[in-house]
C-alpha cells in the first residue's frame, strides 16, 4: 500500500507540457477573436438601435413639457457618447491582422482590457446617472398620464431594472469578459513566444 502511495505522489508531482503548435493556438484565438467582435459588434447595434428608438418616438410624438425634451436630450447624448466608446474599442479589435501581427494585436487587446475596465467602472457610472437624470425628466410630463398605481409601477419597475442592471447583471458581464479577454491576452502572449522563438 506504502508503494501505491509513493507512486500516487509522483504521479501527482509529475506535469505534462502540452505542445500546442502555433498555428492550432491561432485557430483557437480566432474562434475567440471572432465571438469578442460579434459581441461588440452586437452591443454597438443595440445601442444604435436604442438611440434611433428614442429620436424616432421624440420626433414622431407630441410632448408639451420642456422638462421630456430635456430628458430625451439627455438619454439620447448618453447613448450616443457610450456608443462612440463602444465603437471606439471595437476598432482597437478589429483593425489589425491578428494572424500577420500578432505582437501588435497583443497590444490592442491589451489597451481594450483597460479600455474595458474603465468603461464597466468609472464611464459606466456617468452613464447611468445620465440616464436617470434622463428619465427623470422625461417622467415628469408622462406620469401625468397614470393614476398613483401606474406611477408607483413604473417608477418602482424602473428603478428595479436599473438596479439590477447595475449590480447583478454588470457584474456578471465584467467577471465574464475579463476571464475571456485574459485567456486571449494569455493565448497571444504564447503565440509571440512561439514566434520570437521561431526567429
Amino acid at each position: 500500500m506504502q508503494a501505491f502511495d509513493q507512486i500516487q505522489e509522483l504521479w501527482q508531482k509529475h506535469e505534462v507540457e502540452v505542445k500546442v503548435s502555433a498555428d492550432e493556438m491561432l485557430q483557437q484565438a480566432k474562434k475567440e477573436v471572432n465571438g469578442l467582435k460579434l459581441k461588440s459588434t452586437l452591443n454597438i447595434l443595440g445601442m444604435t438601435a436604442s438611440f434611433l428608438a428614442i429620436a424616432a418616438i421624440w420626433i414622431y410624438y407630441h410632448f408639451e413639457s420642456w422638462t421630456t425634451h430635456v430628458g430625451i436630450s439627455i438619454t439620447m447624448i448618453a447613448i450616443g457618447v457610450y456608443t462612440l466608446i463602444l465603437y471606439r474599442d471595437h476598432r482597437l479589435i478589429a483593425k489589425s491582422d491578428y494572424t500577420v501581427h500578432p505582437n501588435e494585436y497583443l497590444r490592442s487587446l491589451k489597451t481594450y482590457q483597460l479600455n474595458r475596465y474603465k468603461l464597466y467602472n468609472s464611464l459606466y457610472w456617468f452613464y447611468v446617472v445620465a440616464l436617470s437624470l434622463g428619465l427623470i425628466f422625461y417622467f415628469v410630463e408622462i406620469l401625468t398620464h397614470f393614476n398613483t398605481i401606474q406611477k408607483i409601477i413604473a417608477v418602482g419597475l424602473t428603478a428595479i431594472w436599473i438596479t439590477f442592471c447595475s449590480t447583478i447583471l454588470r457584474k456578471a458581464v465584467i467577471k465574464r469578459e475579463k476571464e475571456r479577454i485574459a485567456l486571449l491576452i494569455e493565448k497571444f502572449e504564447r503565440i509571440s513566444g512561439q514566434f520570437a522563438a521561431l526567429e
